[in-house]
């Protein structure tokens, strides 16, 4: 469905929020001189055009592209796409990302100070209560078909309604539970109530989905994931632990088809950062994914989705074609908490220089390193004498050292009579030549006397290849969010392909990524949380899963743990590593009761430079102020 989404359109019922007579996010009527549902439920071909639809809806955001007639207006249009709010409320509103951009209410999401009149808040409430009316509106007006393929659209709509309310029992809690088209102001639901509709619906629809299905729809498969998800998250949404059926859940995904991502395309040492590519349909990623929201930079373009997530991830010296686009929007950033997240393994330079076998020379190092080796700057010759590299065979010698910025250049035995440097910076040596330029690093410096030659390697420390920042003229503390050079940028999602090709968006302005909303990693992880919290499994399991995910991050079983690594923490942790901006970390938070409290602070965190503790009212949003004022059957929820 990738490049076939069409924004295909029906008469949709009125939102049973109740919105649509009013201006602030109003969701517009659909155009019935554009189609009627006499054309679009003539036949199950042309039904699943309206399937497209219900897709669409949480990828696009109106009826003409980018902008132009929106789904929901009173606010920008892009700013309304589904990924984007859900970017805004489960990951801005955390360690993992600030922004420096001042639209009114943006700030207050990562500040923890929203109100009720909070448009980002409630422009999700809007695009998941349209959700739920297509949807409505299609299960009723599919259910008329005799055909057997309709019947499995009708179980994908039942899904994707099932979905909404899994995001609206999450950010709101408490909201109407409609299931059919209706002018009468619905009552409000608990969110108790709520989840046991979504797990019926889920129970019920898994034997009606196909197997296996095209690319970007969901199958049955997909019904086990958001059960896994739904079920982990019961302890804190209904007051009943359900972690024995999130085990159980999640062992059917892992019995399943789908696998994790191996393929290491384009050959940088890591096939995780395959997933976030432009090609991620076609690369091998596609096999991890259960569901998807599928975007294409001619064919489906909005300003939300990944154009969004490339192009507000850019700015300060990024290079923007670097990562397939044409400019950065200079907007969002990472806090140092996710960043500290990721080990790194220590370079042992005395293990590396006793790795390299020979016996320490006459021949060594002279420069900014050891003052020129001049004795005379502090009285203590040892401390500026050469630095001796070894011999590790006939006239060649290695070194591994760390430099900082300056200049070398190689001297025997401490004698300026007898010295190389590079005149041309080409690598090879002249007699008394010119000094070196080095920058700061840690470097495998080899010469080659017999034929007066050197190299520098750069030697990386090897770690968790799925800490994918931007540094340079980045700073990892950040005293004032808007400035974009504060806090590391995230290249996490780019717009090229395995081969380093830009999208399908010659202009570079939309981006092809598809992005993953539920993807066989986080199920790995949902499995062994749901055993630490008591829901039966197993603890080799728990560890094969998550070394799984350790050996793609770090290219080599060097970050496996064991079973005694494995602690409700460390998972939280695990989730941030693998999952960070990819819409999980609120929900993530609350569950561990570290969203609100002091348990766990970080920058800004309730407007706090060290952060703060908030109220607990602000685990769930508001219910828009336009909503309650139009349904009097609803009930604002606390503190707001």
């Amino acid at each position: 469905m990738k490049n076939r989404m069409k924004q295909l359109i029906f008469i949709a019922a009125i939102s049973f929020f109740m919105t649509s007579c009013h201006d602030d996010l109003d969701q517009n009527p659909i155009d019935p001189d554009s189609f009627t549902e006499q054309d679009v439920f003539a036949n199950a071909t042309e039904a699943k055009s309206a399937l497209a639809k219900l897709y669409a809806s949480l990828a696009l955001t109106g009826q003409s592209g980018p902008a132009g007639q929106p789904d929901i207006s009173g606010i920008d249009e892009g700013f309304s796409q589904y990924t984007r709010m859900l970017f805004n409320l489960n990951e801005l509103t955390t360690d993992h990302a600030v922004v420096g951009w001042g639209d009114p209410g943006l700030p207050d999401l990562h500040g923890l100070y929203w109100s009720a009149g909070n448009d980002f808040t409630g422009a999700m409430y809007a695009r998941l209560a349209q959700e739920v009316s297509f949807t409505n509106a299609f299960i009723q007006n599919a259910s008329q078909l005799p055909d057997e393929e309709a019947q499995t659209f009708i179980a994908e709509a039942r899904f994707l309604r099932a979905f909404a309310y899994y995001n609206l029992i999450d950010f709101y809690a408490n909201v109407p539970l409609v299931t059919e088209i209706t002018t009468d102001l619905p009552s409000q639901s608990s969110r108790t109530e709520l989840f046991d509709f979504v797990e019926s619906e889920l129970l019920d629809i898994q034997d009606l989905l196909l197997d296996s299905n095209e690319y970007g729809r969901v199958d049955k498969v997909a019904a086990w994931a958001l059960l896994s998800k739904l079920y982990l998250n019961a302890e804190v949404w209904t007051g009943t632990p359900r972690y024995t059926d999130c085990v159980t859940y999640s062992e059917n995904v892992l019995n399943s088809s789908y696998v994790i991502n191996t393929t290491d395309a384009n050959g940088n040492g890591s096939a995780y950062d395959e997933l976030f590519l432009a090609d991620n349909d076609t690369n091998g990623a596609q096999n991890e994914f259960i569901f998807t929201l599928n975007f294409d930079g001619i064919y489906s373009q909005t300003y939300g989705g990944s154009t969004f997530i490339v192009h507000g991830a850019t700015g300060g010296s990024m290079d923007p074609t670097s990562l397939g686009i044409n400019g950065g929007w200079g907007g969002y950033r990472t806090t140092k908490a996710l960043v500290e997240k990721f080990e790194t393994s220590e370079i042992d330079l005395p293990a590396l220089n006793s790795s390299l076998g020979g016996t320490l020379s006459d021949w060594g190092l002279v420069g900014d390193l050891n003052n020129w080796g001049d004795p005379n700057e502090d009285g203590n010759p040892d401390e500026d004498a050469d630095i001796e590299m070894y011999e590790i065979s006939t006239n060649q010698y290695a070194l591994y050292i760390e430099l900082a910025d300056g200049f070398f250049k190689f001297r025997f035995n401490e004698d300026w009579g007898v010295n190389y440097g590079d005149n041309d910076a080409d690598g090879i040596l002249e007699a008394g030549g010119a000094n070196i330029e080095v920058t700061a690093g840690t470097y495998l410096v080899t010469f080659d006397l017999d034929n007066l030659t050197y190299e520098l390697t750069e030697v990386v420390a090897e770690g968790d290849k799925r800490a994918m920042f931007y540094t340079d003229g980045q700073t990892l503390e950040i005293e004032s969010i808007p400035q974009f050079t504060q806090g590391y940028a995230v290249t996490k999602f780019k717009n090229i392909d395995s081969n380093g090709n830009q999208g399908s968006d010659g202009s570079g302005d939309f981006v092809d990524t598809d992005l993953p909303i539920i993807r066989l990693a986080e199920i790995y992880l949902n499995y062994a949380e749901a055993h630490l919290r008591g829901g039966g499994g197993s603890i080799a399991t728990a560890v094969d899963k998550i070394n799984e995910l350790r050996m793609r991050a770090y290219g080599g079983p060097s970050g496996n743990i064991s079973s005694g690594d494995v602690t409700l923490d460390f998972v939280l942790d695990e989730r941030s590593r693998e999952l960070y901006w990819e819409g999980q970390r609120r929900t993530d938070l609350i569950r561990y009761d570290y969203f609100t409290t002091n348990a766990y602070l970080w920058p800004f965190k309730g407007n706090q430079a060290n952060g703060t503790s908030v109220s607990p009212f602000r685990n769930i949003f508001p219910i828009p102020t336009n909503t309650i004022a139009t349904n009097p059957n609803l009930i604002q929820n606390e503190g707001y």
